[in-house]
Order: structure tokens, then C-alpha cells, then sequence
């Protein structure tokens, strides 16, 4: 019998894997959720599969997503990304990866860890939201609306409500699993 997931993944194996294994799983480790808001903020104007297909070549190019390292990124290390086939080479957002990874520290020393900030949004807790349809999913809430103006206010770039919006989905702070979806309830 064939288990039933969100429409937007069906039909592609890499989707389907990232739907069945990662999408709308908590994530409270901040090397992850670096690396998902990175990504994300690479998907502005993109579609996702995009940046999916290219994931580990974003892994290589930005050094497995050290925050850390990224933050010390220098003017070579930056031309270097911009002649990268293999990732998006835009250099407005290959530069707010940089000041991104900057503020991502910043906010790490102001709340202990960028797990405790992010997730204080949504009160520690999940949002289970009851979709009938992928169609039916918000691009964005009054709440990816607030987080995408306090993240911008801290010096953040390529974060609009949208971005947000897809980064809470992705890290399960919003559960948008279809409610007939094998998902749904395991996450």
C-alpha cells in the first residue's frame, strides 16, 4: 500500500525523501537550523527542489554551514563562492550568508542559543495546523511576519515573511503536513 504525502512532493524521489525524513521535523540544534535558514534564504525567488538538488554543493561551498567559519569569511573566500557552479552564485545573498552568520552569533550570546530565540516565537511548541491541501498552506502569517521583522531588525538579510514562513515549515515550528498525510501525526 502506498502511505499518502503532501501533494508538492509527490513524483520526485529527493523530494519525497525530504518530505518523508526531514520537512516539519522540530529542529532545535542550531548548526541545523543555520543550515535551513541559510538554504532558505538561497531559495528567495527560487523553487526548492532547486535548492534541494544543490544542497550538498552548498554543504561543500560553505563549509558544512560552520556559522562560524562563515562569519570570518573574507573577500577571496566570497569571490571564490561567486565562481561556484555549483551553488545559487548571487552575491547579494552569497553576502547575507555572511552578515546572516554574524547575527546568527550575536543573537547566540544575547539568548544563550538561536534554538532558544527562534523557538520562543511559537512558545517552545508546535503549531499543528489542519490543511486539507498544500494548496491550502499560508505563504506567510502574522507571525513569520513578526519574526521576519525582529530577525531583520538584528541585521538580517533575505528573511521577508515568506522566507520565514518556509523556514518554520522546514524546521517544524508549523506543522503543514496535509492532515491525510503519513506525516501528520508522526511529527
Amino acid at each position: 500500500m502506498t502511505k499518502h504525502r503532501c501533494g508538492w512532493c509527490v513524483g520526485d524521489t529527493l523530494y519525497e525523501a525530504y518530505h518523508d525524513k526531514e520537512w516539519g521535523v522540530p529542529v532545535f540544534d542550531d548548526e541545523t537550523i543555520f543550515e535551513f535558514l541559510i538554504l532558505e534564504t538561497f531559495q528567495a525567488g527560487l523553487s526548492w527542489i532547486t535548492i534541494l538538488r544543490k544542497r550538498e554543493n552548498f554543504r561543500k561551498a560553505f563549509d558544512n554551514f560552520d556559522y562560524k567559519t562563515i562569519a570570518n569569511y573574507d573577500q577571496s573566500k566570497i569571490d571564490s563562492l561567486l565562481l561556484d557552479a555549483g551553488i545559487i552564485r548571487n552575491k547579494l545573498k552569497i553576502n547575507a550568508t555572511v552578515s546572516n552568520a554574524l547575527a546568527f552569533i550575536a543573537i547566540q550570546n544575547e539568548f544563550g542559543s538561536f534554538s532558544k530565540y527562534i523557538w520562543g516565537f511559537v512558545n517552545e511548541k508546535p503549531i499543528k495546523n489542519s490543511l486539507k491541501s498544500a494548496n491550502n498552506a499560508p505563504a506567510n502569517t502574522p507571525l513569520s511576519d513578526a519574526l521576519s521583522k525582529d530577525l531583520k531588525k538584528r541585521g538580517f538579510k533575505f528573511v521577508g515573511s515568506t522566507v520565514v514562513y518556509a523556514h518554520m515549515q522546514a524546521t517544524g515550528m508549523v506543522n503543514d503536513h496535509e492532515m491525510n498525510c503519513f506525516r501528520y501525526n508522526e511529527v
